[in-house]
């Protein structure tokens, strides 16, 4: 996926989930950012960031916050933080034949029981969903998931259990937004019930998937998969 017109900033704060001050163009700019999570590792103030600016002029804030450059011993690391694009990327790769085979119906947002998964799918006589995560949280080279407590995520692992038993194939994936990743863990230590359920998942048949991503200020791309260590 690519995004429209993009320039640098440095971050200052972050006011709310929504809402950050980034200093872009000599000003102060107030930024919409496209991701409600904590972030707290990555929206460090003077961290350099990248923003997207939109072209719809009766919008509130006239810029997003889409990307991140996380500061390391070994390097800067460039983190798409953009919740949106994970499920984008995951899409176009699918629609591609990312999974094996090109599905003759690919459905973005598909309700089953009490969950809405990101994508359902068919392809001849199979049928299936998948549930995309972003990735953002790096440590030493191994991404994690998730950077906090996901009541939600559980939810829809224990959902996508239950379409297994019911007959349907059914992934989560991983999207890796950043490169040079080891592998993907779940994060035991910020939410254990998100690890044991993904546990529980796989060994219920549930696929579990990570696909690393090619990261550019106004580009994303999937790369590779990369291991999941369970």
């Amino acid at each position: 996926m690519e995004y429209g017109k993009i320039l640098p900033g440095t971050f200052l704060t972050r006011l709310n989930r929504f809402v950050a001050h980034v200093e872009a163009e000599g000003e102060l700019q107030v930024c919409h950012v496209k991701n409600t999570g904590r972030c707290r590792e990555l929206l460090v103030p003077g961290a350099r960031v990248w923003l997207e600016e939109s072209a719809n002029p009766a919008r509130k804030t006239k810029f997003d916050l889409i990307a991140v450059e996380k500061e390391r011993p070994q390097g800067p690391l460039l983190i798409n933080m953009d919740s949106q694009a994970p499920n984008k990327v995951f899409g176009e790769w699918a629609a591609a034949g990312g999974l094996g085979f090109t599905p003759e119906l690919l459905r973005p947002e598909m309700t089953y029981g009490n969950s809405r998964f990101d994508y359902y799918w068919e392809y001849s006589d199979r049928r299936g969903f998948w549930e995309v995560k972003g990735v953002t949280l790096e440590e030493n080279a191994v991404a994690r998931f998730p950077d906090a407590p996901t009541l939600r995520g559980v939810k829809h692992l224990e959902e996508l259990m239950l379409a297994r038993q019911a007959g349907y194939e059914a992934g989560v994936c991983f999207v890796v937004q950043m490169e040079g990743m080891d592998r993907v863990e779940p994060n035991d230590l910020t939410h254990p019930d998100f690890g044991a359920a993904l546990r529980r998942a796989a060994h219920a048949g549930v696929e579990v998937l990570a696909l690393e991503c090619a990261v550019e200020p106004g580009r994303l791309t999937i790369r590779r998969p990369i291991p999941v260590g369970l």
